[in-house]
């Protein structure tokens, strides 16, 4: 073979409460929206990450540093090899490219990419796969986004074919693991069980590392509602696509004969979305015969554990040489809307953009990009680049042959319009630190219906591609979150009520053993949220505390007292005068009443 370069609270059924959790609950930051003028999206060029051209394969978006940035990661895949590009975010949405780190320095024909943080210590690491029989590469993160190249780590000295990467907890000890794909050599792929300290063995039983087919994208995705992780893997050659079904143990059954893994198609990537707002997700198929167009596929999850195939509409009969794919709700209106990349394809190329109406029917949107045309795309990631509230857009570009010039990567920023977001920064303790897994459903009156939408947050979508860790709803002319409730990898569950809009909330999974069991929080925790109108900072208790008064203070991060007053237990906020938190930080919130005690951070930026 030859390589082309290539409701409703609670919505879902509760688990069981494995730990006393006590949850901390932090407003990142709240911005307004913005009103688009002309275009959805204004495209970025001559700046980074758009100046440097190269044949590139993976586009990650995840914030590196933990300054609440997301970083862009890009892969280049060319023979004999090329080195990696990362770009950190300037706290405004521009960008500086990385020289001199180990996760830029290595030269090799890259293909996947994917982030978490393997060692649970609040850092996102790397692993990033290559072709041609060559060594693939995992880099752990220092803690301020330069990482250390560890070579005998994960697949060590062993040559490989591989094409993408996966992180996912498959078995619920509250550490990620990872899975490889590889289309040529022996075609097996690999699964490796993390350790709990980012080391890495070798499972080497069973259909997901025995199987043999040209494997591409694949995910990791809760489809059958029953907290864990079950995996699909795309395959191309037209050959069936696999999907193994996580029996909550962390051993898997093969699902055989049915949708989506009935047919012979030539697969590069699968997406995930609950495209109808029904509570499960529905698949998408992203499909490529190398420079023959082959029409891409839907799948409806039935609620069931089985899939309807969708055979009509734009997105099943556009044709196209596709690769990467992702679903985002670029336009905020509280639906997935869906990008697709296509490239090695004969003629004029373009990617597609797919509209959501909000039932799960997609039509193809033509005006949104200035210009949908590409010389060749590969991956493609969505994320809130600039921290407005509104999801932007990477492409990866590649040659289209071995004779065509590099071309420049892709950034389209988006212009945004008066819709309302929300965005959840999850952080596991009892759950892995990345919180990939994490199921989060919202409730909101958009448009005047009730919708509860539904977000996983994953390590990959598509092929070659990683959107943001942080959750993004668009809430359309919603005024107020009815309901939040969170489904964490451990089985622990959080609920809250009416919360802001156009606001990140950034949420941590926390198991409490420091206080007393008298003084253990059993309200949920406690928001910090900065009002847009009088720049005065709230503190929102999830309950009020019955009438009981307590102190609630204020310190900086040094433990310096700011301010404080005494809470009466009547209502469920209290005001924190702007004039108080003139200085940039971060902020602590404690509140100490007779038989209970709330505390958290809050970042004044």
């Amino acid at each position: 073979m030859s390589k082309n370069g290539v409701p409703l609270i609670p919505p879902k059924p509760i688990f069981h409460l494995k730990n006393t959790i006590k949850y901390q609950i932090l407003v990142v930051t709240l911005f307004v929206s913005l009103s688009a003028t002309g275009q959805q999206f204004t495209e970025i060029t001559g700046t980074p990450p758009t100046n440097q051209p190269s044949d590139s394969r993976s586009v990650n978006i995840i914030d590196l540093n933990g300054d609440g940035w997301d970083d862009i990661f890009i892969t280049n895949g060319q023979q004999p090899g090329t080195v990696n590009m990362l770009y950190t975010n300037n706290g405004n949405g521009t960008f500086t490219a990385v020289a001199g780190d180990p996760i830029v320095s290595n030269a090799a024909p890259f293909d996947g990419a994917t982030f978490g943080d393997v060692d649970n210590d609040g850092d996102a690491d790397a692993f990033a796969v290559t072709w041609y029989g060559q060594l693939n590469y995992f880099y752990r993160n220092n803690g301020n986004g330069t990482f250390n190249h560890e070579p005998q780590n994960v697949t060590g000295t062993i040559g490989t074919y591989s094409e993408t990467a996966a992180w996912g907890d498959y078995n619920n000890d509250g550490s990620i693991d990872l899975y490889i794909t590889n289309s040529d050599g022996n075609k097996k792929n690999m699964l490796y069980q993390n350790d709990g300290t980012g080391n890495f063995t070798a499972i080497t039983t069973g259909q997901l590392v025995t199987d043999v087919k040209n494997s591409r994208g694949t995910t990791w995705i809760d489809f059958d509602n029953d907290g864990d992780q079950d995996l699909f893997v795309a395959n191309e050659g037209n050959q069936t696509n696999d999907f193994y079904v996580n029996d909550g143990t962390g051993n898997f059954s093969k699902m055989n004969g049915v949708p989506p893994v009935n047919d012979n198609k030539s697969s590069m990537s699968a997406s995930w979305g609950d495209i109808d707002n029904d509570g499960d997700f529905d698949l998408f198929i992203a499909n490529s015969q190398y420079f023959a167009a082959q029409n891409n596929q839907l799948f409806i999850n039935n609620g069931t554990g089985s899939f309807t195939a969708v055979t009509t509409g734009d997105i099943v009969t556009d044709g196209g040489c596709s690769y990467g794919s992702g679903f985002a709700d670029y336009d905020n209106d509280g639906d997935v809307d869906l990008f697709v990349t296509n490239g090695y394809c004969n003629g004029t190329i373009e990617n597609f953009l797919y509209d959501n109406d909000g039932a799960g029917n997609f039509n193809r949107n033509l005006s949104a990009l200035a210009d949908f045309t590409t010389p060749c795309s590969f991956g493609m990631a969505w994320g809130d680049l600039d921290n407005n509230g509104f999801q932007d857009l990477v492409i990866s570009t590649c040659k289209n042959s071995s004779t065509s010039p590099a071309p420049n990567n892709k950034l389209f920023l988006n212009n945004g319009n008066t819709n309302h977001w929300l965005k959840i920064h999850a952080i596991g303790t009892a759950s892995n630190r990345s919180a990939i897994g994490t199921r989060i459903y919202i409730t909101a009156l958009i448009g005047g219906q009730t919708i509860t939408q539904m977000r996983e947050i994953s390590s990959q979508t598509g092929y070659c591609g990683q959107n943001s860790l942080v959750a993004h709803f668009g809430l359309g002319d919603a005024t107020t979150i009815q309901n939040l409730h969170i489904e964490w990898p451990s089985g622990s569950n959080l609920y809250l009520n009416n919360l802001p809009v156009d606001t990140t909330l950034q949420i941590t999974e926390v198991v409490n053993t420091a206080l007393p069991s008298d003084l253990l929080s059993n309200s949920g925790g406690m928001i910090v949220y900065e009002e847009r109108d009088s720049g005065n900072w709230m503190v929102k208790l999830t309950t009020v505390l019955a009438g009981q008064t307590a102190v609630l203070t204020v310190f900086d991060i040094a433990g310096k007292k700011i301010w404080e007053t005494v809470y009466d237990g009547k209502s469920d906020s209290v005001k924190i005068p702007k004039s108080f938190l003139t200085t940039k930080g971060i902020y602590v919130v404690r509140l100490i009443g007779k038989n209970q005690s709330l505390e958290t951070k809050f970042a004044v930026k």
